[in-house]
């Protein structure tokens, strides 16, 4: 629906269960070698008897608009990025227009995936705008938690456990952005628990309806980057 209506041409492979690791990946070389294909997704997670790391590292490294591929985030990582993985953008977008000051503030990040925790801390600590943070991730082996995420100017919960984040491991007059998803009760549920923590927070982020489409807008931006040939975020 999002590609439709910004004018991208979409097509969804959908493939069974019981798919076998072989016949995902020669799908994704296919895809690699098509010229009218600008981007690739694939859906996570993957059933058992496929091996994430390897579907990942199969898709070329131009067309992960994902920014999963090690190439490409070996180049967040050196400050010359060509695409930024789309939650870790997403989140950093949501902060500087809503004009959250990132420069000198202290993240805390809860979760260090590599899909969300570990990209997130290097774009808000590298040089420059949207950037210059110092950040801290935490995650279940971090001792003293609460502390640590009272200690943070902007808390980002990222670790896949609904209402995790209680009141008390919050600063009154911290931003919180809620990355998790989760189903409780045939619901979609954040890492937060909002009720709670809201009333403390100079911003919070809702689930659904915050980061979630964030994430589907920087895809989009990166497959845009992917087709006219660009790198980066402007």
């Amino acid at each position: 629906k999002a590609c439709d209506k910004a004018g991208f041409a979409s097509f969804h492979h959908h493939l069974p269960a019981t798919t076998s690791q072989k016949e995902l990946l020669d799908l994704v070389q296919r895809l690699n070698q098509d010229a009218a294909v600008h981007g690739i997704l694939v859906q996570l997670p993957l059933p058992p008897q496929i091996d994430k790391t390897a579907i990942i590292h199969a898709v070329s490294p131009k067309k992960d608009v994902d920014g999963f591929h090690p190439e490409n985030l070996g180049l967040l990582a050196a400050e010359t990025p060509r695409y930024i993985p789309c939650t870790p953008l997403g989140v950093q977008q949501l902060l500087v227009r809503n004009g959250i000051e990132i420069a000198g503030a202290h993240v805390v990040i809860l979760g260090r995936s590599q899909i969300v925790g570990k990209p997130l801390a290097l774009l808000l600590c590298r040089k420059g705008a949207g950037g210059d943070a110092t950040v801290t991730i935490a995650h279940s082996r971090t001792r003293n938690l609460a502390a640590v995420t009272r200690s943070a100017d902007i808390l980002v919960a990222a670790i896949g456990q609904p209402h995790f984040v209680k009141a008390e491991m919050v600063r009154p007059g911290a931003v919180v952005i809620d990355v998790g998803t989760s189903r409780v009760d045939g619901k979609l549920a954040g890492d937060v628990d909002f009720d709670a923590v809201r009333p403390l927070a100079k911003a919070i982020t809702p689930v659904p309806g915050g980061v979630g489409p964030m994430t589907i807008t920087m895809l989009l931006h990166n497959t845009l980057l992917a087709s006219s040939g660009i790198s980066g975020c402007d």
